[in-house]
């Protein structure tokens, strides 16, 4: 497997564990819809959150996070009006990005959690 993938799903791991420490309740996880995957679908205070992670073992290019692009949000926003139907969720409902950066190795590591990152409407 590629390190990327190793870091990805590392992060996953750890966003996953981080939200459930601050009360969300974990609905879904690798949630897909057409080309779309959504990697974390949580419940928090009568909304429904679709969370992007994204993990990095470095920032030389940029923050984990200025990796979601447009067609990325697009992607996501079209994948949860999908779950929503699907759930016949008739609340709240917003987009967050756990962004995770490695130190020394996976070591250590610096989380980020950008609570309603976009809105496509």
């Amino acid at each position: 497997m590629a390190t990327h993938n190793d870091d990805g799903k590392k992060g996953e791991a750890i966003a996953k564990a981080f939200l459930e420490a601050k009360g969300f309740e974990i609905l879904d996880e690798n949630w897909t819809f057409g080309k779309a995957e959504v990697d974390i679908i949580a419940y928090h205070n009568k909304t429904i959150i679709f969370v992007e992670v994204k993990a990095r073992s470095g920032n030389y290019f940029g923050d984990p996070e200025e990796f979601v692009d447009q067609k990325k949000q697009q992607l996501l926003t079209d994948a949860a009006e999908e779950y929503v139907y699907l759930v016949d969720h008739k609340g709240e409902m917003r987009f967050d990005i756990i962004s995770i950066l490695f130190k020394k190795g996976f070591e250590t590591y610096q989380i980020n959690h950008i609570e309603d990152a976009f809105w496509n409407y």
